[in-house]
């Protein structure tokens, strides 16, 4: 499990340093983590990975101005 904190930890850090990451792992989440892991992530670790990264951006605010858990809120109505 540390193995996994420490990926989604190194994945979460460069997305936020550019800007293109972000957007890509918005796009297409599962790839870009795959892409910025520079390693191999077996399938059912994969899920875990994503929604740790997800999770974590949205705690600390994902970059793009909507303050994580507000912008959760304002999609809801």
């Amino acid at each position: 499990m540390d193995k996994i904190k420490e990926i989604i930890e190194n994945i979460v850090n460069k997305i936020k340093g550019d800007p293109a990451s972000l957007k890509n792992f918005k796009d297409d989440p599962e790839k870009t983590v795959e892409g910025l892991a520079g390693v191999d992530i077996p399938d059912g670790a994969m899920d875990k990975v994503v929604a740790g990264v997800k999770a974590k951006l949205a705690a600390d605010g994902d970059g793009d101005g909507d303050g994580g858990i507000v912008g959760k809120i304002k999609s809801l109505f």
